[in-house]
């Protein structure tokens, strides 16, 4: 490794999940010139499982910041540099662009007055690696005609020229057009031949995209135009108008939502999903909650039906361990686990995410009370780490929050079951021999039917509306 390549070290996107490829890049913390600690927080990303937020491993002063806020990167790219000796000079070396869009410049000598940095025989060198120790300095680019670029500032008193150097002769090449307020030229550049035939098609020539050299839109140009007016006639549905601008809104699909979405497609056209439901009088587990909320053991802790749910699940598991499983595919085996890493699903700004706690088979009322509240604010705040949503088991969702009797929901990939608790309603129901008012819900619970057969999952749904029917079970259950 050369001076100038430990003096300029660069951070690369790292793999902050299981097995990661991307991570968009959600804010940063720094900037060019900011001096930076080893352990210093740098940026924000969001993976496909949560935001988190990235420590750069070394001391120095940033030099570039290679991507926007709101870009993708891939894992492994470089996305910033860092000037671990500031003191040794000015000169720094010119980084090859990453794949996107670069957030900041690199300090050094204006385009205007770079040298030629390449040299022939000179290898190229990989993105991300920096410019050759030979060079500090970049080529200045050429303008190309159409851009918007503005031309260095003269020196004082030397007069301003009134056009550019004429460049070389270029056969059949057509003069730099003049720029109208867009950035594009005020009449479309073509030859004689080309624009008959866009008179011919009814094609407007400052509506295609020139594709020839110098700007000079092409026969191919105008064809293409053609063809997309035509495809745009046949096509049934028009294309929104300017009079509806503003009543729709389009959103890229990354992150957490594309990872979900993902997720989704993928275990309900892998796994065959069964969904049977159930509908129970609740109204002692109620009671129950109301109990707990005074318990001094309880104090301080998050008590709710949900909390209920989840220990009448866990109860129902360790009664048929055989539910909790997983499908492995590539070496056609069942593997049946011995622990419990129940899934909350719980809905987030960015998306639906399943933190799962872990080993919650083995956690008391209390403990299983305190983690349950941990993961639900933790979520809510959106510093949910990729660790807390890997390696589920089995998940809940809780959809009677939103005021929903019940659904058919899709499982996380690599889990056996998945329990849907819907909203708990006081309702008639027939009670020792009588018509009364009970608190009444409904439980849906969807299985792989690869692993678990009708009567397996008839057994887990039908135990945990027992225990949430008589939660005295949770006791003679044990």
């Amino acid at each position: 490794m050369t001076a100038v390549e430990q003096r300029f070290r660069e951070f690369k996107m790292p793999d902050v999940g299981e097995g990661l490829t991307e991570a968009e890049i959600l804010k940063w913390f720094v900037a060019p010139g900011d001096t930076v600690t080893d352990g210093q927080v740098v940026c924000e990303v969001e993976t496909a499982k949560a935001a988190v937020e990235l420590p750069i491993p070394f001391d120095g002063v940033v030099h570039e910041v290679r991507f926007d806020e709101g870009t993708t990167v891939d894992v492994g790219t470089p996305i910033i540099s860092v000037d671990t000796d500031p003191g040794a000079g000015e000169a720094a070396p010119q980084a090859a662009p990453a794949a996107g869009k670069p957030a900041g410049k690199p300090a050094g000598k204006p385009a205007a007055e770079a040298e030629p940095a390449e040299k022939e025989g000179r290898q190229a060198n990989l993105v991300g690696y920096g410019a050759a120790p030979a060079s500090t300095k970049r080529r200045p680019r050429k303008p190309l005609p159409g851009s918007q670029r503005s031309a260095p500032a003269p020196s004082a008193g030397a007069p301003a020229p009134q056009e550019p150097a004429p460049a070389p002769a270029r056969p059949e090449a057509a003069p730099a057009p003049e720029l109208n307020g867009s950035g594009r030229p005020a009449r479309p550049l073509a030859k004689p031949p080309v624009r008959k035939l866009a008179k011919d098609l009814g094609i407007d020539l400052e509506a295609v995209t020139p594709s020839g050299p110098d700007g000079i839109i092409t026969r191919e140009d105008v064809h293409a135009a053609a063809e997309a007016v035509q495809t745009a006639r046949e096509t049934p549905v028009a294309a929104p108008s300017r009079a509806v601008e503003g009543r729709e809104r389009r959103v890229p699909v990354k992150g957490v939502r594309k990872a979900t979405a993902q997720a989704m497609v993928n275990s309900a056209f892998t796994a065959p999903h069964v969904t049977e439901f159930v509908t129970v009088d609740v109204t002692r587990t109620m009671k129950l909650v109301a109990d707990l909320k005074q318990d001094p053991a309880m104090a301080g802790l998050r008590v709710n039906p949900l909390l209920l749910v989840a220990k009448a699940l866990l109860v129902a598991i360790r009664r048929n361990p055989d539910v909790n499983a997983t499908w492995d595919e590539d070496n056609q085996e069942i593997v049946y686990k011995d622990y419990v890493n129940l899934g909350i699903a719980a809905a987030t700004p960015r998306g639906l995410i399943v933190p799962n706690i872990k080993d919650a088979h083995a956690k008391t009322l209390p403990e299983l009370a305190s983690a349950l509240g941990e993961l639900v604010t933790t979520a809510r705040e959106g510093k949910t780490t990729p660790a807390a949503m890997s390696g589920g088991t089995v998940t809940i969702t809780n959809v009677g929050v939103f005021g929903i009797d019940a659904g058919t929901p899709i499982l996380n990939r690599g889990e056996s079951a998945i329990l849907a608790f819907g909203a708990v309603k006081l309702q008639p129901w027939v009670h020792k021999g009588e018509v009364k008012p009970r608190q009444v819900t409904t439980l849906a619970l969807s299985f792989d039917h690869r692993l678990v057969d009708g009567e397996l999952g008839s057994k887990v749904l039908a135990d945990v509306a027992a225990v949430l029917e008589r939660p005295k079970r949770l006791i003679t259950w044990a």
